[in-house]
């Protein structure tokens, strides 16, 4: 061998020994590599196993313990299947038509249902009555329950009908506390108030006591604007946890023609309870906007051709348009100075709210407070007509002071009730921070109607 592949060759193993000293873990690795990756293919082709014809056949039995669901059937077999449904009555409903909504089958019941008195006196015909109902497998009546609010003590009417005990059916009236919730709701004004609650499906109860409650600030008449909000938290009264109706608005926002106006319902310790804006300024008024909840005011207080006696003379008071039968409501507390037939005034009822301050509300088709009686603000006192000279349905209304006509419409935005106390502010700032941020989810509410 040449001396120069002798020295070739001592420079080789030089680097290699060099290599595996400095790298142990790597050259160790490949070479692992290297040899799994020979026998798993050696492996992939050959098999050291029996033939699996040659392997003996063995046959193995095992008792099995069935598992003890024996009781388990036979009380799910006791359990009679339940059915349950609920509905509403329509005015032009029959027991009949009833049982079909709550997918009743049970001549028997119809039959009973039918004939019990307070069923047939105080939940058909009755539109809008809660109606709830339990079948068996079978779909006959097992139980029916129907609720309803009979008056404003905050109690609501049950009335059971229901199978006892020997297959007999009996009913029974009960008397319970009506429960109360908060909900949230919010709008966008695209024609109408009205239209806008209902999209919001907020009752209109709510939307007549935010009329009430911003009427001295909103022309709700003829200032509202498309594109205007509103966002409310009112009170829903419950009974068994279905909604009856509307309670009192616990706080709102109007957005009027870029300006928002706020509200919070507060009662201060030994006072009535009253609305304020959120940043403590009373809302509450001695007299209401209107005495219509609300409606159209067709004649204002001015000079006006007089549609009976067709010459121009001073309209000392507001009409209101509203269809016969309307309910007509007292613009605040008082006695009634006067109930019955005047002149050209018809069916007329005159209110004393002080020594000044009197109101008079004309025409009406009905009335509902005698003389002498103490009325409150919102309390109704009769209904829109036409008697006296009339030419058609609607509310004479007018407002006096020592004797002397005023204008109506102005009379609520100067007429402001009491302040809130220094002792009460901080109670009210707390309740207003609680508040905040209902509004705001209310808010967002509003938002997406609109959107949609």
């Amino acid at each position: 061998m040449s001396p120069r592949l002798v020295a070739a060759g001592q420079r080789i193993a030089a680097r290699v020994g060099h290599v595996l000293e400095h790298h142990p873990k790597q050259i160790t690795a490949l070479l692992a590599a290297v040899l799994l990756g020979g026998g798993g293919g050696a492996l992939a082709v050959a098999s050291f196993g029996p033939d699996a014809a040659e392997v003996p056949v063995q046959l193995v039995t095992e008792a099995v313990q069935p598992l003890p669901l024996a009781a388990q059937i036979e009380a799910l077999d006791l359990q009679a299947l339940r059915l349950y449904r609920s509905d509403t009555v329509r005015g032009n409903d029959t027991v009949e038509t009833l049982f079909a909504r709550l997918g009743l089958v049970d001549a028997a019941a119809a039959a009973f249902v039918r004939n019990d008195p307070v069923f047939r006196t105080k939940v058909l015909g009755r539109n809008g009555r809660n109606l709830s109902a339990e079948a068996d497998g079978q779909q006959a009546l097992r139980k029916l329950v129907a609720r309803w609010v009979a008056d404003d003590s905050g109690t609501f009417r049950r009335l059971v009908i229901e199978r006892g005990a020997d297959g007999k059916l009996v009913s029974r009236v009960e008397t319970a506390p009506l429960a109360a919730t908060s909900r949230l709701g919010g709008g966008t004004i695209r024609s109408s108030l009205f239209g806008a609650v209902d999209d919001a499906r907020i009752p209109d109860d709510i939307a007549v006591q935010m009329a009430d409650l911003f009427g001295g600030r909103i022309d709700f008449h003829r200032g509202l604007r498309k594109g205007d909000q509103f966002r409310v938290v009112y009170e829903s009264l419950e009974a068994d946890g279905e909604p009856m109706r509307s309670g009192r608005v616990l706080s709102a926002e109007f957005t009027n023609a870029g300006r928002t106006h706020s509200a919070v319902w507060f009662q201060e310790a030994g006072r009535k309870g009253a609305y304020y804006s959120l940043d403590g300024k009373t809302l509450a008024s001695q007299y209401l906007a209107s005495p219509m909840e609300f409606s159209r005011v067709t004649s204002g207080f001015a000079m006006r051709m007089h549609p009976i006696l067709q010459q121009m003379r001073a309209h000392l008071g507001v009409d209101y348009a509203a269809p016969t039968g309307t309910p007509v409501r007292v613009i605040g507390d008082g006695v009634v100075e006067f109930a019955g037939w005047q002149n050209g005034y018809g069916n007329v009822v005159h209110i004393k709210h002080s020594r000044s301050d009197t109101t008079i509300y004309a025409h009406l088709s009905r009335i509902d407070v005698r003389k002498g009686q103490q009325v409150s603000q919102s309390q109704r006192i009769g209904a829109v007509g036409a008697t006296g000279w009339a030419t058609g349905p609607h509310l004479h209304f007018e407002f006096r002071i020592n004797g002397v006509h005023k204008d109506p419409l102005t009379i609520a935005r100067n007429a402001e009730g009491v302040p809130l106390t220094a002792e009460a502010r901080p109670a009210f700032e707390k309740l207003v921070a609680t508040v905040r941020p209902k509004l705001a989810a209310a808010a967002s509410l509003a938002t997406t109607a609109s959107a949609e």
